[in-house]
């Protein structure tokens, strides 16, 4: 929620409010709260998979809310994080 609102508001020039609004949105939807132990998780991804450590953050949610497919531009299309496929929304 925070990235979506960092490049709304940043790259794509939606007005705060509007990106508030959608956030708030987002809110009402399934959201994966860490434990501590789900960070650890996450520096593991980072230091094995050489991948950002917020990317690994990123992995990690997916995995816990089980998604299959993780849309991003900042990892490379086609890898795998037991069981969650990255793709990359503009190829």
């Amino acid at each position: 929620m925070q990235e979506y609102f960092s490049i709304a508001t940043k790259k794509l020039r939606i007005d705060g409010g509007t990106a508030q609004r959608k956030v708030e949105l987002m809110g009402e939807m399934r959201v994966v709260r860490f434990r501590p132990e789900d960070v650890v998780d996450a520096i593991e991804l980072h230091r094995l998979h050489l991948i950002s450590f917020w990317d690994a953050l990123v992995v990690r949610a997916a995995q816990l809310g089980g998604a299959e497919v993780l849309y991003s531009e900042d990892m490379q299309d086609g890898m795998q994080f037991g069981g969650v496929t990255v793709v990359n929304p503009y190829r």
